[in-house]
């Protein structure tokens, strides 16, 4: 069985032959500097596997698999200048680096770059394909905006939070699996059982990003612990500690507490007397489950379904 290394060496030498211009380098040098900062590469692994596992070529599917990897880290570009984050990935975000403006300006570029990918070599798949893309991309800038506007909601409650992560984090991987399965071929049913399987993965996903966020060892999470929890941000766990009866209590910390490190461990022990800690990982194995469930409805080899299952089980424990 292919492994995701496989696809990810694909991926990775496709990133490494990006020719662009020599000038002007403002634009170009932060385009290059996100994309050998690595990541895990999932959405375009995906994409790539799901286009082999239906009986396609995943080399026919490099160009999309670009794409898709150009789009998301264009989203990283803007949403860190939304958030003021300081490290992506172990290293400076570009906003840093640079300046606001450069950010805004290279994440603009990627997005054109990478709408030219994902329609190279679509040949007669081409509407399907954009179609896809720009709905996607349209979910995702609503699932933003709710982010946003979650800041200053007093009244959010967890079905809010998951849909809004469905749109900003999973409708993108629902998308590279779904137009891996389009390049390679598959049937519509296959199609929308790898959509929903990349759905259901990007819950589970984000919500271990939430976890790690709090949980999560700074040396292999490549950022600070505790960011979300010292800018209130509202994760599952900070709204379900909102709509709990220790909400007064969690209000003073909060508030009052006179140093990041204090507000932290404040919040965190709230999250510990409600049990918040496995109630999340609880919540994740079930939709890492419900994941591996609808591939049983996919039109796959036993490989494939072998190496998704792996995939979706190595969420739940995921350090990074």
């Amino acid at each position: 069985m292919l492994s995701v290394d496989h696809f990810a060496d694909q991926i990775n030498e496709a990133i490494s032959d990006i020719k662009y211009p020599d000038s002007p380098a403002g634009l170009y040098e932060p385009i290059h500097y996100t994309l050998e900062g690595g990541g895990k590469r999932l959405r375009p692994v995906l994409l790539l596997a799901c286009c082999h596992f239906v009986g396609g070529k995943s080399e026919d599917a490099v160009n999309q698999a670009l794409g898709i990897e150009l789009f998301h880290n264009f989203t990283l570009l803007h949403d860190d200048v939304m958030d003021r984050a300081d490290i992506r990935r172990g290293r400076p975000t570009v906003h840093r680096r640079w300046n606001d403006s450069t950010a805004i300006l290279s994440g603009d570029a990627m997005l054109t770059m990478a709408t030219s990918f994902v329609v190279a070599g679509a040949g007669s798949k081409i509407g399907q394909i954009i179609g896809l893309f720009n709905k996607t991309a349209m979910e995702i800038y609503e699932g933003q905006q709710f982010d946003m506007d979650f800041e200053n909601r007093r009244d959010v409650s967890v079905g809010d939070y998951i849909e809004m992560i469905r749109l900003k984090t999973s409708v993108l991987i629902g998308c590279a699996c779904k137009m891996g399965a389009v390049m390679g071929g598959a049937t519509e049913e296959t199609q929308q059982a790898l959509y929903d399987y990349g759905i259901n993965l990007g819950l589970a996903f984000q919500l271990r990003d939430d976890y790690l966020d709090t949980y999560g060892d700074p040396l292999t999470f490549g950022k600070e612990i505790g960011g979300d929890i010292v800018n209130n941000k509202k994760t599952w766990l900070l709204i379900n500690a909102m709509n709990s009866d220790m909400s007064e209590k969690l209000k003073k910390v909060i508030n009052q507490s006179p140093t990041r490190g204090d507000k932290i461990e404040g919040v965190k022990s709230i999250y510990a007397e409600l049990g918040l800690p496995g109630k999340c990982r609880e919540l994740i194995s079930k939709y890492v489950a419900d994941a591996i469930e609808v591939i049983n409805e996919a039109d796959l080899n036993e490989s494939g379904k072998r190496f998704l299952t792996e995939i979706a089980l190595s969420t739940i424990e995921r350090d990074n």
